[in-house]
This record gives C-alpha cells, structure tokens and sequence, in this order.
C-alpha cells in the first residue's frame, strides 16, 4: 500500500476529528483495496469514515465491521440481471404489518434513550395504562423538542447563546416568574366547560372561549393556572383540539394573569435525524434490513415496471353502481402492459353502517365471495397484483375503537377461495413497499378534526382544511389526536398510530375531496370516495409520485 494513500486516510479522519490506532487505519487501507475504478460506490473510505462517526468506539473491530457491511451492499449493487424478471415487484418484496404487531417503545428521560417495552400488552388495560398514554405522547414530543436548535439549552452560557433561544419552562415554574416565558403542555378537558394544559408538573385551566386568560394559583399540591388566550395572539397551522401538545408563549402579570402571545405545535423533527437518535431500534415494526437488502429494494424500486400501487377507498360491495365502477378499473388495468404490484382496497365494504341494527351479514359474505370471482375473472391481476383489504370505520368488527382488527374470518372466507393470496389487515396498517415506508389509515378525519376544534385554524399559512389535517397528525406524530371521548382508542396499543420517525406516505382515507399534500419531505394524500365520486389514486413509491385519477 503506498504512503500517499495512507496519508490521504489520515487526513481524511484528521479532518473529521477521528484519531485512529495504526491498526484501525490498515483495515481502512485494506478495505479501500478491496474496490475498483467502476465500483457503485463513489468513494468507499468516505462512506465508512462518515458511518464510523455514529459509532462510540473506533477501533480496528468497528472498523472492519462496518467495511464488511459496505463490502456486502456494494456487491448487491453490481449484481447483474440473470433475466428471470428481476425488474418485477413480487408479494415478497412488500411486508404488511399489522397494528397489534408492531413494536412498543418507550423513552427514558432520565438515561435520554429509547427502550423496547417487552411485557405483554393486555387489550383491556388498566387505569396506568390510561395515564402512560398520555405520559408517551408528551415525551416522545418533549424529546424532539428538546433537540430542536430553537428550543435547546446551549451547552456553554453566554449572550450570544441566549439569542433567538426559547426554553421551555415547566408550569409548576411559572409561579412567581415575571418576563416571557415558554410552556409545552396538553390540552385536555378535566371539568365540562374548562380546558386545561397539563405537563409532568402541573396543570394549566383555559377557559371555553379561549380569547383571554386569567391564572390562578391553588394552595394545594397540584397547581392550577388559569389561561386565557388574549385577542392578539397568534396560532400556527393546524387543528388545536383536546388531546394535542401545543407550545405557548406568554407573560405572568402581577394580577397573576399569563397572558398568552403565540401558540403552536412542537416544530417537526426530520426522518434522518429521529432514526439516528433511535440508535437502530426498529420503531415500524418491518425489521432491519441488511445494506445488501436495502440497496435491493432501492435499486428495485428504480427499475420495475409493475412499482406502481392503485388505491381506493369506500368500495361499496351492495352497491351495484360502484361495483361497475370497481370492474372498469380492473378492465383498465387488466389490459395494461404491465399489471400494477399492489391494489389497497379501503372500507367502507358496505353502504350501509354495519353497527347492531344490521342483520345482512351472509349477504356481505357472498358480495365479498363475488367481488373475489370479480378479480379472478382478470388473469393477469390475480397472478401479478397483490390485494391488500382495510377495514373502515363503519365496516363489521368488535367495535369502532382504534386499532381495528382485519375484517372477520366469516366475512372474507369467499373471497380467499378466488384469491388466496389476499391480504386482509388493521386500520390503521403499516407497508414497507421495497425501502419505502407507507402507513395507511381509514377514518373520516377531516370532519372530525373540523368538529372538535377549540378554536378557527390559522389563514397565515394556508386556507386548506387538508392542509391543516396533515400538519395537525404530522407534527403531533399521531394519527389521531382526538379526545378519546370522540375517538376510543385502546390504551395499550396507543403506540401503533404513532408517526415517528415520520414516514415517507401516509395515506388518509377519508369521504371527502381527493387531495394530495407534500409536506416536510412526507407526501400525504387522500383517495377520496371511489363509490361516491368514482375517485382513486395510482402511486409510484420511487419517487413518490401521485397520480389523482377518477373515472
């Protein structure tokens, strides 16, 4: 190996601060021999300089195992077509995770990690259960917060440190403090008729109204601080409704008044960097992939000619308008050149709400058996397509609280004797589409935001009701944020609507107008209602393209 290539690594890490042991920079020597002048990979050492910073230690072991892992995914990029149909998007190459089985964790705000909850989760928990949810949410925001660069304390106190810095101060501190001051709390209703903003230390009560505010301080152990908003404060985009985190700023008075100037949402957090603070924890539930594995499903996603996914939404199986509509798209599709991988088809499956006062549920068994003849009787889709069935909110279950259970066992046996290879899954379920991470969710949850909002959504940033939907679930890292009043969810399972580290699509099934929103990075859109307005969206996940289409 010559000197001048073990000078360029030296100044390579000298440049990234690293100091090397001799033996630590012979296995990055050796590992550089390993490549060519036409490998993928632009500069190996860089890559691997550039992993070694996420590692503690950076010893010679470190060193090689990473170079193993760089070695192993550089010879999955350069393998060569052997022309079985590798372009192809396969079943195998999609995973379905159920609700109930993704991965539960919890973050530590003493050691400032994440830990995998390993007990079991009971469906009927108790009133701790209750609490920790809420407890969950707070921290998983609060630990985002507190590494946002507008919110974080500076490691050294100094003037110019203090610029445009906002500390949150906890609201037991407000006591007695006079200035400014910032407060991150939960809005949540504890008497009829007064909201409160709570935090792990105390309380805050807000009037119904919400245009002044007046606090007031209890003898007792937990502090009550009455706000009221004043006329001219100022919100950000989106939905404030009870049950969402909310950042305030304000002022204590004299009069024991907090009045308060801004409110907000807690500023969204990057993909990138929530997976990096994970530490490898697998939060989605889909496993961790190899290099090798992932720069497959990359590469595969770039070339294939089936990539592209059909979804639709509200497919009324008694409703022969709409299955007319259902079989023209499966027509169109039939007769294309290549097949689409994936059909998502989301509930409702019944015009009709199938609640207690319904009694056709043999009917709804054989209309899913002919909706399975429907598909089979379209060769290509059957052998080449995947079918992914979501429940709505209206469709057969246990109950309408979330997570819903795939639809029953009675109800699709028909069906899979035409498609065996149907997939039927929860609301809300999760897909890895090759590297892409999609989460899908059937619910009409515009209207509901719309109905259970505190006060009108800011016009400054947009006028689009779905523009402050996606704001609302994205920034709360939930996809529903509703009063459990509104919308029972199971306590237990509260962690399986969670959107952290955010996705790159969710999808959101909703009856109202078909809309698509890129926001932050996260391409949201809504489907609309297929029966209703003969709506549907086609998706290509390698670049995220969304094709609003209708018939």
């Amino acid at each position: 190996m010559s000197s001048s290539m073990r000078k360029k690594v030296q100044k390579k890490c000298k440049i990234r601060g690293y100091t090397l042991e001799l033996d630590a920079i012979d296995e990055i020597l050796s590992f550089e021999s390993e490549f060519s002048n036409d490998s993928a990979l632009d500069d190996p050492v860089d890559i691997l300089l550039d992993l070694l910073a996420t590692q503690p230690i950076k010893d010679k072991e470190t060193v090689h195992r990473i170079a193993t892992r760089i070695l192993g995914a550089d010879a999955a990029i350069n393998e060569t077509p052997d022309g079985d149909g590798d372009d192809v998007i396969r079943a195998s190459d999609l995973l379905i995770i159920d609700a109930f089985k993704v991965p539960k964790f919890r973050y530590d705000p003493i050691k400032k990690v994440f830990y995998k909850h390993t007990g079991s989760l009971p469906m009927h928990g108790d009133a701790f259960s209750k609490a920790a949810l809420y407890k969950d949410r707070f921290l998983l925001l609060s630990q985002m917060l507190s590494r946002h660069k507008d919110f974080s304390k500076p490691a050294f106190d100094s003037e110019l440190s203090d610029f445009g810095r906002c500390e949150i101060s906890p609201i037991q501190s407000l006591i007695g403090q006079t200035g400014r001051r910032w407060v991150m709390g939960l809005i949540s209703q504890l008497e009829d008729g007064h909201f409160y903003l709570e935090d792990l230390s105390a309380s805050v009560m807000a009037m119904p109204e919400l245009i002044k505010a007046r606090v007031e301080v209890q003898s007792n152990q937990k502090h009550e601080i009455i706000i009221f908003l004043d006329n001219i404060y100022k919100i950000t985009a989106g939905f404030f409704v009870e049950n969402t985190i909310v950042v305030a700023e304000g002022e204590m008075l004299l009069e024991g008044v907090f009045q308060v100037f801004n409110c907000g949402f807690p500023p969204l957090e990057g993909r990138d960097k929530s997976l990096q603070f994970l530490a490898g924890h697998d939060s989605f539930g889909s496993g961790t992939l190899t290099e090798q594995e992932t720069l497959r499903l990359a590469k595969l996603e770039r070339e294939a000619v089936n990539g592209n996914a059909v979804i639709l939404s509200d497919i009324w199986l008694d409703n022969e308008e709409a299955m007319g509509k259902l079989e023209r798209v499966l027509d169109a599709f039939e007769n294309e050149d290549f097949v689409p991988c994936l059909f998502v088809l989301m509930g409702n499956f019944c015009s009709h709400p199938c609640n207690l006062g319904f009694h056709s549920f043999s009917n709804l068994r054989s209309q899913f058996g002919k909706l399975g003849q429907m598909i089979a009787a379209h060769p290509r889709l059957k052998e080449g397509s995947c079918f992914l069935f979501i429940p709505g909110p209206d469709d057969a279950g246990p109950s309408t609280v979330l997570p819903r259970p795939s639809l029953p066992k009675y109800l699709r046996e028909e069906l899979q004797n035409h498609i065996p290879n149907a997939i039927f899954s929860s609301n809300p379920c999760r897909m890895k589409f090759g590297s892409q991470e999609v989460v899908f969710f059937r619910q009409d949850l515009l209207y509901r935001m719309r109905r259970s909002c505190l006060m009108p959504p800011s016009t400054e940033e947009t006028t689009d009701d779905f523009e402050h939907l996606v704001a609302t679930i994205t920034h709360q890292c939930h996809l529903c944020p509703l009063p459990l009043i509104v919308q029972p969810i199971i306590w237990n399972y509260d962690h399986s609507l969670y959107l952290y580290p955010t996705p790159h699509t969710i999808v959101l099934g909703d009856r109202s107008e078909q809309k698509a929103f890129k926001y932050t990075g996260i391409t949201c859109f809504n489907p609309g209602s297929f029966s209703s307005d003969g709506a549907f969206v086609v998706y290509r996940p390698d670049n995220q393209e969304v094709e609003l289409s209708s018939l």
